[in-house]
């Protein structure tokens, strides 16, 4: 054989490869797929409502092996649950062997695989203005105004079977909303102060239905400086300085408002992140969150 047909054979060789890689691939078996990952010590259920609303609970919790504390473990209710459960439940877990993760958190959300469902507008606001402010409009084809069944729910059906399935302490329930869930969290806060030990609203947004929660709030007030409210929650208002969906300020005002009722029992805290726009202000908020929802005092 010549040098030249020695030469001609390796090009041929060479030129092969590629369609020889080819078929090889498209005869070979594919890897099985691979499972999804599953955070420990977290367990997933769905739950209806009175009114046959489903929701997915998702639950993070100490080890079966922990001592709960003698009145029983604190609860965080944290809603968006799709989206905010995984960064409040690996938090949890990590600093287990810290007082802080001596708890339980449960995310409020709904089934299937997305972040936000857009039964969140029904269940933390009060009905759409009508004709809906400008802003709002493209809103409009979505049901809102449910807020009060909900609140029910959280309250009722969801705290009755929390109780039911693990130790907690009755009195140590907090709840964490953001954005319309932190309007929510306001709108429980002047709606049923004692419902909860701690609120948490981040990034609320107060500008729905031309700020008519304003109203909500004087009306709480009244009632608190007229010495017809009891025992109140503890308000933290968490906010981004880069937030554009919420500008800062409204926040800022809102808590020096409501601190000044501090005479009659209410305690307010605003924690500002100066980087943080609105989508990031829940991650960025967690640990804050978890010491004032867990804090004994």
């Amino acid at each position: 054989m010549t040098i030249k047909t020695l030469a001609c054979v390796a090009v041929a060789l060479l030129l092969a490869l590629p369609v020889a890689h080819a078929v090889a691939a498209e005869t070979a078996p594919k890897p099985p797929s691979a499972p999804g990952y599953t955070m420990p010590a977290t367990e997933t259920w769905d739950l209806a409502s009175d009114g046959g609303e489903v929701y997915r609970i998702f639950v993070s919790k100490p080890a079966k092996d922990s001592e709960a504390p003698e009145d029983g473990y604190p609860v965080l209710y944290v809603l968006d649950g799709n989206a905010y459960f995984g960064s409040f439940a690996q938090a949890r877990w990590v600093a287990e062997y810290l007082s802080v993760g001596k708890a339980i958190i449960v995310g409020v959300g709904y089934p299937g695989d997305e972040a936000w469902d857009v039964r969140r507008m029904n269940d933390f606001t009060a009905p759409l203005l009508d004709p809906p402010p400008r802003q709002w409009r493209s809103l409009a084809q979505y049901k809102s105004g449910a807020r009060k069944p909900f609140l029910d729910f959280l309250t009722g059906t969801l705290r009755a079977e929390i109780s039911r399935r693990y130790p907690v302490d009755p009195d140590r329930h907090s709840l964490f909303g953001h954005s319309l869930g932190g309007l929510f969290a306001l709108h429980a806060l002047y709606e049923r102060p004692d419902a909860f030990h701690s609120i948490v609203a981040a990034s609320p947004s107060m500008e729905w239905n031309e700020q008519g929660m304003l109203s909500e709030e004087r009306a709480f007030t009244a009632r608190l400086t007229g010495g017809k409210v009891g025992k109140t929650s503890r308000l933290m208002v968490v906010v981004g300085d880069q937030d554009t969906d919420d500008d800062p300020e409204p926040a800022r005002a809102l808590a020096e408002r409501l601190d000044r009722l501090s005479g009659h029992g209410l305690r307010v805290r605003l924690l500002r992140y100066p980087d943080e726009v609105h989508v990031t202000v829940p991650a960025r908020s967690v640990t804050d969150v978890m010491r004032f929802a867990f804090q004994i005092r």
